[in-house]
């Protein structure tokens, strides 16, 4: 678990940046993948609700101008890919669809064991975000409304006591407004592992405020999409 224990090392907190790579030419893969080594990101995720372009060959542009791991954050077990160096083996818990809970996981289950991969169990949970996002499209599952702070907390419990390493909330890709505060501190407050916050973070006032609440892990991808430089002033906060 040597990929996790450094994310697990919560001592200081982690700017992490996803890519998608239906949203990048291989000009612009290129240039944000030495960006994000150049201000220290300390970690890429790869992946997206619906991705269409070739996983491995993404994965293996990054790591040519990026020196620092490379996690698998699949959509569906087809995204599996021995190239990266871990994978967040997700688990749609805030969900009821058992092809997210469970189905996906059983197919991609042999083909990770037999890469070696790396395997991070993690308990995704989407929270609303103002907006229908593509995994909410994909998956076929509503998410937490943004309001029902002890459902999210429960659904967290749930999954650590289920065994999952990481906790991640999810306002979804193109949501309009990032995870409530409160959840966040919610959540952080009634369970012990690592709290990863995603979807909605456009701004470095936006990644301050994610942070305070408790999330250990902010991950960026829309707005770095649209502006790179906005990545340095990111990292900048940690």
């Amino acid at each position: 678990m040597k990929i996790y224990n450094q994310i697990a090392n919560t001592a200081r907190k982690h700017v992490v940046l996803l890519i998608d790579p239906d949203k990048h030419t291989q000009e612009s893969l290129l240039a944000i993948a030495a960006r994000a080594e150049t201000c220290g990101v300390p970690f890429i995720f790869v992946g997206g609700s619906l991705i269409q372009s070739d996983v491995s060959k993404t994965v293996r542009s990054i790591q040519s101008e990026y020196h620092r791991p490379v996690i698998l954050f699949p959509g569906c077990a087809t995204h599996v890919t021995p190239e990266v160096d871990a994978l967040l083996f997700l688990s749609l818990i805030s969900g009821r669809n058992a092809e997210f809970l469970i189905g996906n996981q059983v197919i991609a289950a042999p083909i990770v064991k037999q890469a070696g991969i790396e395997v991070i169990p993690t308990g995704y949970i989407l929270v609303e975000g103002g907006a229908t996002t593509s995994v909410e499209y994909m998956s076929n599952t509503r998410p937490i409304p943004a309001a029902k702070t002890d459902i999210a907390v429960a659904t967290a419990l749930a999954g650590e006591m289920l065994g999952m390493k990481l906790l991640y909330l999810e306002a979804g890709s193109g949501a309009v407004h990032s995870v409530p505060s409160a959840m966040i501190a919610a959540v952080k407050q009634h369970c012990s592992v690592p709290l990863i916050v995603g979807g909605g973070i456009r701004s470095v006032e936006d990644l301050q405020r994610v942070f305070t609440a408790g999330a250990d892990i902010a991950v960026v991808g829309t707005s770095i999409e649209k502006s790179p430089a906005l990545l340095e002033d990111m990292m900048k906060v940690v």
